[in-house]
């Protein structure tokens, strides 16, 4: 590897940019992608290598090229230091995900019921400006108060934010759903909210519901079908 690539490599890495580093066998020449220059079936490689989170050997017309995928880590913003959120934050923490957990309530967000997490005390509009969720970003809604619950999902809508998901009963989330229509958003923003969060498994308890949504998060990171879940939901 050259300094300049691994210059650009550890520059990338710092600021949480996905990139893939492609080295083409045998010869050993490398490119870091993206990169305006590459060639296109090359380049799309890469974009695969990311979004499949994985690296891969692949055959191309030039010959054949190890694609090694560097991508931040998945973020999982959770508004709501609630117990759901106390169950669900180790299990997070067991599939490799950042967690950052918001609530502007002092009392629920504290060091001691939320050990080695990041945590931010500021409004949810505020904490959610800041974290830029990006497509690498989930983003669940635990309070069931508007007041804090509403301000993320509109943050959350804007942005690029792959997985969204709202706790609340199918009442509680038609409510929330008209309130988010008024704040301008379309019917196909609303249908990205999973909600009631979580798949359908009759969850009661803390640790099952922090199961079940994260159940439900994996399963449309890894492109899973949900008609079950829907259908259940639905009924």
């Amino acid at each position: 590897m050259t300094p300049e690539t691994l210059a650009a490599l550890t520059a990338a890495r710092a600021a949480k940019r996905p990139v893939v580093l492609a080295t083409k066998l045998p010869s050993g020449e490398q490119v870091l992608l993206p990169d305006a220059s590459a060639p296109a079936e090359l380049a799309e490689a890469a974009r695969t290598a990311l979004r499949e989170d994985r690296s891969l050997t692949i055959s191309l017309s030039d010959g054949e090229w190890f694609l090694q995928a560097y991508n931040p880590p998945v973020r999982l913003i959770l508004v709501g230091a609630v117990h759901i959120a106390q169950a669900l934050v180790p299990m997070a923490a067991q599939l490799g995900l950042a967690v950052v957990v918001v609530d502007p309530r002092r009392a629920f967000a504290t060091e001691e019921r939320f050990p080695e997490v990041t945590i931010r005390t500021d409004w949810p509009d505020e904490a959610m400006e800041a974290l830029a969720p990006d497509s690498r970003t989930a983003v669940v809604t635990l309070t069931h108060d508007p007041k804090l619950d509403d301000p993320a999902l509109d943050r959350a809508l804007r942005s690029e934010a792959f997985y969204i998901g709202a706790l609340g009963s199918r009442k509680t989330h038609a409510a929330r759903l008209e309130r988010l229509r008024a704040l301008g958003h379309d019917e196909a923003a609303l249908a990205r909210i999973h909600g009631p969060v979580g798949l359908f498994i009759e969850a009661v308890t803390a640790p099952e519901i922090a199961l079940a949504i994260l159940a439900e998060f994996v399963a449309v990171r890894r492109g899973a079908k949900l008609a079950v879940r829907q259908a259940a939901k639905a009924a």
